[in-house]
């Protein structure tokens, strides 16, 4: 493997020439203005660029990276920087330039007929879910940072979310994308084709790739008939393994009516609701652990709540729930929303962090938690585990709070170590390091045990061919040459 050259710093000329092209709007240069582009949202890495690019349209974007492929300068892609794994961050040499598309925010068509949906890169999740509903129809992905987080980066990242359990990740939903390859060359691949069997389907080269293979500016979406009935429970239960019960039992009744199935620590809970303003435990009593469970259809007359509340009964029957309430109105159910998705901010009130992102059959979910929990606190005493995610479809956030009254930088400083524990215990149960948010910056050095060999030299010898300079995000997804 031929060893690729380090990345070029960028020329003044250089600079004046992508100042002229996108125009005082189009590119920072500043310090102060390029700043808050190079830090994560966690603040672990701090990196260092030469200018910030916000183009406002293909042709734009696609001239400045053939400017900066010829002069052989790195770019960092950056949307809505809500990355858990530093993808979308400079490094610290300051030759970096970042691309962020947030200019190209336009939702330029929605087809009711074919479901789908035309949208640019720059595009917030959010804004795209409303567009949709504005349209009578839904686009299913949603996450916590659906308020900031761009599409480009959602598709990048192939992000998951709460809905994976009903309508897959976001590669599941793309049809066509339009994307600036590293020599500036447009791919254009906006189609609306259910079935298109003609060759390579490329569009799935660049969902997932992390900005290393070039920047998506644009998708054709599938879009969802908007639910008419939804429905939603915060259940309190033993542990994962009364939680996996609950889910067997909504499955049984109706796979289809499941829109999402979240698990929820005791821990986790009380962080929340003891940190985090306009939060409260709406049961009785504290648990061990928690499901919200939401179904939703867009059938009329479904019975919706007869189902939820039928199936609760057998479980509370059965012993497998112990308390649970279901949401009476809008606000009440996205009041039980809040104490989910807020279990990242209550984290961060609580001290440092370390975050493990990972997958694992879903049946094998308890014996994650329970092995991983015992694991870590014989690694570091007073550790807290606190476990939340969509156990539904396997993947659990398996983050760990600083032992209270410890250092932050002492705990963060023995991440790998933690990481590694919690890793060789998915590897084990037949998982994965990065279920949803991505390798990033943070777990490159993972990947040759992991995806090593065939695998991972598939990987780079497709990177080599359309990145050959190895210009697009460096430092991310690959781990150094050797």
């Amino acid at each position: 493997m031929t060893a690729t050259p380090s990345p070029a710093s960028p020329t003044a000329d250089l600079l004046a020439r992508l100042a002229d092209l996108l125009g005082p709007s189009g590119i920072l240069t500043e310090t102060s203005d390029v700043a808050p582009y190079c830090t994560d949202w966690r603040s672990l890495y701090h990196g260092r660029a030469a200018a910030v690019l916000r183009p406002a349209s293909t042709a734009e974007l696609a001239q400045a990276v053939s400017l900066c492929a010829a002069a052989g300068v790195a770019m960092v892609p950056q949307g809505g920087n809500t990355s858990m794994v530093g993808g979308a961050t400079p490094d610290e040499s300051g030759r970096d330039i970042v691309v962020c598309l947030s200019r190209m925010n336009r939702v330029r068509r929605i087809d009711p007929l074919d479901h789908t949906m035309d949208i640019e890169a720059g595009v917030t999740l959010k804004a795209a879910q409303d567009a949709a509903r504005e349209a009578g129809l839904m686009l299913p992905l949603s996450i916590s940072s659906e308020g900031s987080a761009q599409i480009g980066g959602v598709l990048a990242t192939n992000a998951g979310g709460n809905n994976t359990v009903r309508y897959g990740n976001a590669r599941e939903l793309v049809l066509g994308l339009e994307v600036v390859l590293p020599d500036g060359s447009v791919f254009n691949g906006l189609r609306r084709l259910r079935k298109d069997n003609t060759g390579y389907a490329l569009r799935q080269l660049f969902v997932g790739s992390e900005g290393t293979l070039g920047f998506i500016t644009s998708a054709i979406l599938q879009l969802q008939p908007q639910p008419r009935a939804v429905e939603a429970a915060l259940c309190a239960v033993a542990g994962a393994g009364a939680a996996l019960a609950l889910f067997s039992a909504f499955r049984a009744q109706d796979p289809a009516l499941i829109q999402a199935f979240e698990y929820m620590s005791g821990a986790g809970m009380d962080l929340v609701t003891r940190l985090v303003p306009g939060t409260s435990l709406p049961l009785a009593e504290p648990a061990p652990a928690y499901v919200l469970v939401e179904l939703a259809t867009p059938r009329r007359n479904a019975g919706l709540r007869t189902v939820l509340e039928d199936v609760l009964a057998g479980m509370f029957e059965a012993g497998t729930v112990s308390d649970a309430v279901i949401a009476e109105s809008e606000g009440q159910r996205l009041a039980l929303w809040k104490l989910r998705e807020e279990h990242a901010e209550a984290q961060r009130r609580a001290g440092a962090s370390v975050k493990n992102d990972v997958s694992v059959p879903v049946s094998r979910v308890p014996e994650l938690i329970d092995r991983a929990s015992a694991a870590c606190a014989a690694l570091i005493p007073g550790i807290r585990p606190v476990p939340f995610g969509h156990i539904g479809d396997g993947n659990i956030h398996f983050n760990l709070v600083q032992p209270e009254g410890m250092d932050p930088a002492a705990f963060l400083a023995q991440d790998h170590r933690i990481m590694d524990t919690v890793a060789a215990i998915v590897r084990d149960l037949d998982g994965s390091f990065s279920a949803e948010h991505g390798v990033g910056r943070l777990k490159p050095y993972m990947m040759p045990d992991w995806r090593g060999g065939a695998e991972l030299a598939t990987m780079r010898r497709i990177k080599d061919a359309i990145d050959p300079h190895g210009l697009m995000n460096p430092g991310t997804l690959f781990p150094p040459a050797g």
